[in-house]
């Protein structure tokens, strides 16, 4: 059991570091990982959720210091994705009575929202380049309507997968808002997952039953210290290379997931 602990902190703080050096969102990286432990899909979604929430709680008080948070915009996202991550839980508590019988949905829900997550982290630089010399693609009232379809489908897929809080929230809104501050654009995405993942992650506690509070106590002990260290670290490191890398992997595991 010790030996347990610590692997499960060490997976913590390998996620942790790889957050700090890279940027790249938990969820993207821990689900896979904790499925490769064994654990079953349903419990390493609905951890993983948690975990993100507390894990990116600290980063919204930090960007809301520096008023770097868009909150029209999270408001408008959070009006679609909560309500729709309640009634995700909801539904699979209603219509099946285990969870191997969802298993497939979540599996593929998964594999889907890894390679969204990993083309978007392979693009991210030509995306960018893209996106300086653009017009914003719409009026305001058009704009908030993308903005609440958007929360809407990461309400449902976060919910299902515990992916695209992160990387593919904020790849949406550097289109939706060509001429935002990147810095912005991280806050506002940020500001939106804590609230996101932590409602999905509590639909999974108390409809599902599928949050393990001992995993979830481990992954923190070690990515808490270990994501402050990786951000120390990332001056001197080639964060866009480990980007890469993590991409690339994570688009083979998300095309096994979806193939399933």
């Amino acid at each position: 059991m010790l030996i347990d602990f610590l692997l499960y902190i060490a997976a913590g703080a390998g996620v942790g570091l790889a957050i700090g050096l890279t940027g790249v969102g938990g969820g993207s990286l821990m689900t896979p990982l904790l499925i490769v432990f064994g654990f079953p899909y349903n419990v390493a979604i609905g951890t993983d959720l948690l975990y993100a929430s507390i894990t990116k709680a600290g980063g919204v008080v930090s960007h809301h210091r520096q008023k770097s948070i868009q909150w029209q915009t999270v408001k408008m996202l959070a009006l679609g994705s909560v309500p729709a991550s309640v009634l995700t839980a909801l539904l699979l508590s209603k219509v099946f009575t285990d969870a191997s019988e969802y298993e497939g949905i979540l599996t593929r829900s998964l594999g889907v929202m890894l390679v969204l997550t990993a083309t978007v982290i392979l693009l991210n630089g030509r995306l960018k380049r893209k996106v300086k010399t653009a017009e914003s693609p719409s009026n305001g009232g058009s704009r908030d309507s993308i903005i609440f379809l958007v929360g809407v489908f990461l309400g449902v897929f976060v919910t299902l997968s515990s992916v695209g809080a992160g990387a593919f929230c904020a790849a949406v809104l550097m289109v939706l808002y060509p001429h935002m501050p990147a810095l912005r654009i991280v806050g506002t995405d940020i500001a939106h997952a804590v609230p996101l993942t932590l409602i999905a992650g509590l639909g999974h506690l108390f409809w599902l039953g599928n949050v393990d509070f001992m995993l979830l106590a481990c992954l923190l002990v070690g990515s808490l210290p270990a994501i402050h260290m990786g951000t120390r670290l990332a001056r001197n490191i080639p964060g866009r290379i480990l980007q890469t890398l993590i991409a690339m992997v994570l688009l083979g595991m998300g095309i096994k997931f979806a193939a399933f």
